[in-house]
């Protein structure tokens, strides 16, 4: 493990060489989704974001212990302390119990994120099955003095906790400025400051999710369960937390302040955060009528698409952009992405055509780059902050060079054919976790490709004997199908344009 792996931490502000607390074991949590709803693009991009560094991390031989949480209590509704949990409010509105409400939801996050590729942590906590350690958590920051309970709740006194450490060391924030422009909100009466938040809440009669604790029959503040179930899972210190950069303030905020109050030091090392999703160049929101759940994406069945989008074309769409860079979808550029991710494919299937060379002199076009450089460039563009757009211009660098030795542009040696394939397989599959969705075996496609072949052969022979109207006929109703055919010297190439 020599690879010198950079990563910013939003800690420090800075880009950071990574080196794990122990060696060759990596400690990794990410905040996973909020089960009350269909997943949408909020939830693909962390999670694809961070598959792309899970996989990286083992590709480099480490040991990586991965957790992604389930809140399924807690989560209020407009992430307030105050209001209904937005898991109970579903379980109202469906007539559902709220256990039931979290199965269903995960169950189609899971496909979702199956469709996607990503791969499953190897830890996925859910907050209900945490309660006793949540509880014991609050019991450690009270005794050192940095929690109060008023009328059965509790709560994290953010200004005490501030005269001894930094508030708002993660987001940058001055706790001077909130304390002077934070509203006193109705319903918060039990709380000091408006800006303390809720370690644990008493339960109003019509709360139905609840749990007995020291305190009253209640539930854990949102905040907590991931200081808790990290610290389980993971120890006091661990290596990497992700999210989005949503979740910088206030819910990381938080979790470094819980995890100081408890313990009297930080338990992340690097802070890693992906950017933000917009459609059309707006925020995503029901409101704005442009919320598109991945279902809807993955059939077209959104008012605002005009197609269907394969998973594989949305994941290879977010990997074109930086993960610290906002992603803003829309028809143009998915289609766009499409075709792209089309040509690499396409590409890939074609290295097997290519004659080797028996010259030791390749490469006759000088402004071509080898297989091996282009290996090597992006093996540095993924240790600089897993910058995976760079690692995709040379993967298209690779589609030309393959494309040019089937044109007899540039002749390959066997060594350097053998080179373009593992770039292919080492990047594009295993690394950004693309999968050819036809070529996954299914017994359906393949005998649709044959009867394709069978109807392309007819009119093969149907050229020979020059009955030019078969011929004819058979290229222009595949051609009004969506299927582009070529001519070879072999007999023909021919491809489905999705």
């Amino acid at each position: 493990m020599n690879s010198q792996l950079f990563i910013y931490n939003t800690l420090k502000r800075k880009k950071e060489l990574f080196e794990p607390l122990n060696p060759g074991r990596v400690g990794l949590y990410v905040c996973g989704p909020t089960v009350y709803g269909d997943p949408h693009l909020g939830h693909a991009r962390p999670a694809v974001t961070f598959d792309i560094l899970f996989r990286y991390l083992k590709y480099l031989g480490y040991k990586v212990r991965y957790v992604r949480n389930i809140t399924d209590v807690g989560h209020l509704v407009n992430d307030a302390d105050e209001g209904e949990d937005k898991i109970a409010k579903k379980a109202k509105l469906e007539q559902m119990e709220p256990m039931e409400v979290v199965q269903f939801y995960l169950n189609r996050y899971h496909k979702a994120m199956e469709a996607l590729n990503v791969l499953p942590p190897s830890i996925e906590p859910h907050a209900s099955g945490h309660i006793i350690e949540q509880i014991q958590l609050i019991k450690e920051i009270m005794a050192k003095g940095f929690a109060y309970e008023n009328q059965g709740s509790v709560y994290f006194d953010v200004e005490k906790y501030n005269g001894q450490y930094n508030y708002g060391i993660l987001s940058g924030r001055n706790i001077e400025d909130m304390l002077n422009t934070t509203r006193e909100l109705e319903g918060q009466e039990e709380k000091r400051k408006a800006i303390d938040f809720a370690l644990w809440k008493r339960a109003s009669p019509e709360h139905i999710m609840r749990w007995p604790s020291p305190w009253s029959i209640g539930f854990p503040g949102w905040h907590l369960e991931c200081t808790a179930m990290s610290k389980k899972y993971l120890g006091e210190s661990f290596d990497i937390h992700g999210g989005g950069m949503d979740l910088v303030f206030p819910h990381h905020e938080c979790e470094i302040a819980q995890s100081v109050a408890s313990t009297g030091r930080e338990a992340v090392r690097y802070w890693m955060h992906n950017n933000m999703v917009t459609i059309n160049g707006q925020k995503m929101g029901k409101s704005l009528g442009n919320f598109i759940n991945l279902t809807e994406f993955f059939n077209g069945t959104h008012s605002l698409l005009t197609q269907a989008y394969a998973p594989m074309t949305i994941r290879f769409f977010m990997l074109q952009a930086h993960y610290r860079s906002t992603v803003d979808f829309s028809n143009e550029a998915l289609q766009a992405s499409e075709k792209g991710l089309s040509r690499l494919l396409d590409a890939y299937k074609s290295i097997e055509r290519i004659t080797p060379s028996k010259e030791e002199n390749t490469l006759k076009n000088d402004s071509i780059t080898s297989a091996g450089e282009l290996i090597v460039k992006s093996f540095e563009a993924i240790n600089d902050d897993l910058n995976t757009p760079i690692v995709i211009s040379y993967l298209f660098e690779a589609a030309k060079i393959i494309n040019s030795a089937l044109t007899e542009q540039c002749s390959l040696i066997t060594e350097e054919i053998r080179d373009l394939k593992r770039f292919f397989d080492l990047f594009l599959f295993e690394l950004l976790g693309i999968k050819d969705d036809p070529k996954d075996g299914e017994a359906s496609y393949k005998s649709f490709a044959k009867a394709i072949d069978i109807l392309l052969e007819i009119r093969l022979q149907a050229k020979q004997n020059k009955d030019w109207a078969t011929s004819d006929k058979i290229r222009n109703e595949l051609t009004a199908l969506g299927f582009e055919i070529k001519d070879t010297k072999e007999g023909f190439e021919w491809k489905l344009n999705r």
